[in-house]
């Protein structure tokens, strides 16, 4: 079958309108022939004879009347053993192979192939001839890291198909043919250990839809404690620049109850990026002694890189991660940043002259980012495991106005909202999360009454504080001022925590309750205050006291002599206990 073809006609940016006879598709796979170059592009709309391609490379130098091939294929990644550890592109080409290649400077027009057909992989069949399989069935399993990779029927297999021919178990590479099946109609496909699918359109091989409830621990107390984030949820990280969302993302990324690590750079600043490149092959997994790179996934499209191929990252990596969880994985995606990737599709949307929306965005800029958060989920899979999808994305709103589109339009569809504040940042109150501005729609495994009181006596501590600023100390009264001094002991002591760290840095599930318990005793305690002076004395003891308390392992002696210590100084100055 001839591929159709077609000539350039005008080139606006990287957006390029070609002429065009034959068949061809919405967000159909096309390339522009220059010279010895094939620049890859999609297309974006189709019109009457006329076709509007989105190139992801530089445009320069193309004229009117250059070739264009259209492939028949939609925009697609290829799926298969050998993922995890990659470093891609927004178009799954393996960047340090291109580097070995080409050095630091990237040519346009070069695609390698994201997975090594040479390798040879350890199979395991996990079906025999003549059992019933269909899309997302598993066939048999390869090492890979950690895990034992699933080698699962191509999921656009719908319907039941029956086992012709599996191969026995042995080395084999993944486009060797595994295993050949045969439909109602005696039809015989063969299936290999790797398949492509389009980006685009979401993975649904699997048998129903949860709702997600169990909470994802991510380790870090504000989060786990007062804004939870759940296995197969969504939440947002906005902030404005310099907040430390990258830095929060990284710290998610270790120290996460998930399997998986996505992380999707899209339009991040190439320093940021760099630093994630060179921190995880060497940064050590608390979770299996290994690096952390070992189970994850980089793909990376900085500000430096052809602006079109932004959006294509994002569909890339939350592709990746739906594959992954259809093995029953506990899979985590970082987007950082959506707004980059908002911005990406208004150039494209002015590009095609579109009607703008609020602040030039396009009119659908909501759907798209809704589309994107619902493609996370917990699922349940036929052979009866549960795998989920985190997705987690940051927000970069200009000057950290909450009410910009991206911002708002992602508030619409996430269900935990954890937003960075400029002024914690600088004050050096790490995570810069903040603790009024911040929710979560998921349950803690902590009383939700308690949180609940608790956030409520740092919203009243601050309207003391705010008082404060005006009237001075000698204005308060005994019983606000210690309000306000236990607001700031439950902040300084329990939502923030020292990174760097190798304690403090990551909190488990059971030390955070066991540690907010003491919290909480204090904040019900009625001390015996007879100056501010002396009351100040007292929440400083105690707040030096429990940031060692902080850096003790769990599992230390020295952690009972601490946390004695505390409770003794408590007997010491308290009257009686009252509610928060």
């Amino acid at each position: 079958m001839s591929l159709t073809t077609g000539k350039i006609t005008g080139v606006n940016g990287n957006m390029v309108t070609v002429a065009v006879t034959g068949n061809i598709m919405q967000n159909e796979v096309a390339y522009i022939i220059k010279g010895k170059e094939r620049l890859k592009s999609e297309i974006v709309r189709i019109g009457d004879g006329v076709a509007f391609l989105q190139v992801f490379e530089s445009t320069k130098g193309l004229l009117i009347g250059d070739l264009v091939e259209f492939s028949g294929q939609l925009l697609s990644v290829q799926l298969g053993p050998g993922l995890l550890t990659q470093i891609y592109d927004g178009l799954q080409n393996p960047l340090p192979e291109i580097a070995k290649e080409y050095g630091f400077f990237l040519p346009r027009g070069v695609e390698k192939k994201p997975l090594d057909d040479e390798k040879l992989w350890e199979f395991t069949p996990a079906v025999k001839k003549g059992d019933l399989v269909t899309g997302g069935s598993v066939v048999g399993h390869v090492p890979e890291g950690i895990f034992q990779h699933a080698i699962m029927i191509p999921f656009d297999f719908s319907g039941e198909f029956v086992i012709e021919e599996i191969v026995a178990a042995g080395k084999y590479a993944i486009k060797d043919t595994i295993c050949r099946i045969k439909d109602n109609r005696d039809k015989i496909f063969e299936i290999a250990m790797t398949f492509r699918w389009p980006v685009k359109i979401p993975i649904k091989a699997y048998r129903d839809k949860i709702v997600p409830t169990e909470p994802l621990v991510t380790q870090a107390r504000i989060i786990d404690t007062f804004f939870p984030v759940a296995k197969g949820g969504t939440f947002c990280i906005p902030g404005p620049f310099g907040a430390g969302k990258t830095v929060l993302q990284h710290i998610l990324s270790r120290h996460a109850t998930a399997d998986i690590i996505v992380v999707a750079a899209c339009g991040e600043r190439a320093g940021e990026v760099v630093e994630l490149l060179r921190e995880f092959p060497v940064l050590e997994d608390p979770r299996t002694g290994k690096t952390l790179m070992d189970r994850t996934i980089i793909i990376c499209n900085t500000s430096s890189m052809p602006v079109a191929a932004r959006e294509a990252s994002v569909y890339t990596a939350v592709t990746l991660a739906e594959y992954y969880r259809q093995m029953g994985l506990d899979v985590l995606l970082l987007a950082d940043s959506t707004s980059r990737w908002a911005q990406a599709m208004r150039e494209l949307s002015g590009r095609l002259e579109e009607i703008p929306g609020e602040e030039a965005f396009p009119a659908y800029l909501e759907s798209r980012i809704a589309e994107f958060y619902e493609r996370a989920g917990l699922v349940q899979l036929y052979n009866g495991k549960t795998g989920s999808l985190t997705i987690g994305g940051t927000v970069s709103p200009a000057g950290g106005n909450f009410e910009e589109p991206v911002t708002q339009s992602t508030l619409k569809v996430v269900s935990a909202f954890l937003g960075l504040s400029r002024d914690r940042a600088n004050a050096r109150r790490f995570p810069s999360i903040h603790p009024l501005e911040s929710w979560s729609k998921y349950e803690s495994f902590i009383d939700k009454n308690i949180i609940i009181e608790a956030r409520e006596l740092l919203r009243r501590g601050n309207e003391v504080n705010q008082m404060m600023m005006v009237v001075g100390e000698e204005g308060t009264s005994m019983d606000d001022f210690e309000l306000y001094l236990k607001s700031e002991f439950l902040d300084s002591v329990y939502l923030q925590q020292n990174a760097f760290d190798p304690v403090d840095a990551a909190s488990n599930r059971e030390r955070q309750k066991h540690v907010f318990n003491v919290v909480r005793k204090i904040l019900e305690t009625d001390f015996r205050l007879e100056t501010k002076e002396e009351a100040r004395t007292i929440f400083y003891r105690l707040r030096q006291i429990f940031i060692d308390w902080n850096y003790i392992d769990m599992k230390s002696a020295e952690f009972k002599t601490q946390e004695d210590e505390i409770n003794k100084l408590i007997e010491e100055h308290s009257e009686n206990e009252k509610g928060v």
